[in-house]
């Protein structure tokens, strides 16, 4: 499942491709044929993240909301499975694909980060593996805007249950696990149920802004001290943090030397506080290269994987990036030695998912 720095960088990209533009929106699969209708000739006026969710908002063709009720709210979990594929005219560079990491994926990211630049990443070369289901015709779109150059965009692949056509790209959404329309109003409740997001409380330090207070680290820490639920399992919650997925979960607990299994009530608030910074600066970082590093330099030995799983990072292909098998310390790495330690990385199934762990260096 993608983890929270995935869906910035979609909500992101998103902004950078259709900011400003009234769309064709469609569904060529079917099964949002109402949804699309609602959003059909729209004007998407920005995208945004929290955690793993993504909200795209739409306003009136003309650009300019006069209530609340003109805002209508794309919401789209992508789940395990679900991906968002661009194509463009070649008249901009867009990105390729962003979603479930079981397919290959490459990006080229241009997005602007404030005060940090971009790191161009190479357009992937595959396409990603198709879902199962019908092939729906191109769009032709209902915009204005269309520029009158003949550009067609390549016909949907797979099964497409949302199409966002613009001027110069198309974005294509499939096999998400919610897709919806919502008012402004529904999403707010939505995200109040949701714990602080890191990369949304390290964008705003970093842009010397007031965070929301809802992504206040606070929040994150009072939440695992409330309950004696063990600290790696209330890392998954989204609602005591949010974006965190089994690979952050796992990593940074180990760079804490935090054990899992530990009571969070038992855990000092500074140590969570700590944790909590760590885990902004992760996850910024996972924004601006597309991928997840938690090694340091000094620890990236050999050994890499089991070699039964395959990470796919979206710089695995740039020259100079740290290969996906050297990213980790103790992720997708049971039975190796501990990079630090040399001691066997442990493997337990905790609510449906794999943990792993040191049990020399996380006691």
């Amino acid at each position: 499942m993608p983890e929270g720095h995935t869906v910035h960088r979609l909500a992101r990209a998103l902004t950078d491709l259709f900011a400003g533009q009234r769309l064709a929106v469609t569904s060529p699969q079917g099964r949002f044929a109402d949804g699309a209708a609602l959003l059909d000739g729209r004007v998407l006026a920005g995208a945004s993240a929290w955690g793993k969710q993504l909200f795209v908002d739409f306003v009136p063709a003309d650009g300019v909301p006069r209530a609340a009720g003109d805002v209508r709210v794309l919401r789209v979990h992508l789940g395990l499975y679900g991906a968002w594929t661009f194509a463009g005219d070649g008249s901009a560079v867009v990105v390729h694909a962003i979603g479930a990491p079981r397919r290959r994926i490459g990006e080229t990211e241009t997005v602007p980060r404030g005060g940090d630049q971009p790191v161009p990443l190479p357009r992937g070369d595959e396409s990603p593996a198709s879902a199962s289901g019908p092939e729906g015709d191109v769009a032709t779109g209902s915009t204005d805007d269309d520029p009158g150059t003949g550009w067609v965009p390549p016909a949907p692949r797979g099964a497409v249950r949302v199409r966002l056509r613009g001027v110069h790209a198309v974005a294509d959404l499939t096999a998400p696990t919610t897709c919806e329309v919502l008012t402004p109003d529904e999403a707010r409740v939505l995200v109040d149920a949701l714990g602080p997001d890191p990369i949304r409380w390290g964008d705003a330090v970093r842009a010397g802004t007031r965070p929301d207070p809802r992504d206040d680290p606070q929040r994150f820490v009072d939440a695992v001290r409330r309950s004696r639920t063990p600290v790696g399992t209330r890392l998954m919650d989204q609602s005591v943090v949010a974006g965190v997925g089994n690979i952050y979960r796992a990593e940074v607990l180990y760079r804490a030397r935090i054990d899992p299994f530990r009571p969070g009530a038992s855990v000092p608030a500074e140590d969570l506080r700590a944790l909590w910074d760590d885990l902004t600066e992760l996850m910024l970082d996972g924004v601006r290269t597309g991928a997840i590093v938690t090694t340091l330099p000094e620890d990236r030995l050999p050994g890499g994987t089991t070699g039964r799983h395959r990470v796919r990072q979206n710089s695995d292909a740039v020259p100079g990036a740290v290969p996906s098998d050297a990213s980790f310390y103790v992720y997708h790495r049971e039975g190796l030695p501990c990079r630090v330690c040399g001691s066997p990385v442990l493997l337990r199934e905790v609510a449906g998912r794999n943990l792993y762990w040191c049990a020399t260096c996380q006691r």
